[in-house]
């Protein structure tokens, strides 16, 4: 029985505005660019011996977080694991489609 740690964080570019030393009264001009390239890190962690597993994806939805917890349970074999996760809104709607996996793991295991 292992005990895992699950979350995700969004990382990327963003351009950074600042102050600018202008004459008094002079408005500056500047290009703000606000395009911004992003990637989601999905990553679930076993605090007691460490032991970790990270995916980049490209978005925080439900087809995403079931490719990570499918992904998650290839690495994890025959272990058996408790994920503790928050109440983001993939891990919500998804929690149907993890249990008819687990359902047919055990199903298919006896």
């Amino acid at each position: 029985m292992r005990y895992l740690c699950q979350d995700e964080t969004r990382l990327g570019l963003k351009t950074e505005t600042g102050r600018v030393i202008m004459a008094f009264g002079v408005k500056p001009i500047a290009p703000v660019l606000w395009k911004r390239d992003n990637f989601w890190l999905y990553g679930g962690v076993e605090p007691v011996s460490g032991w970790h597993f990270c995916q980049e994806y490209d978005h925080l939805n439900t087809q995403r977080f079931q490719q990570f917890i499918d992904a998650l349970s290839d690495q994890l074999g025959d272990d058996i694991a408790l994920i503790q996760l928050d109440q983001a809104g993939a891990h919500v709607t998804s929690a149907r489609s993890v249990a008819r996996q687990l359902d047919s793991r055990l199903s298919t295991s006896s």
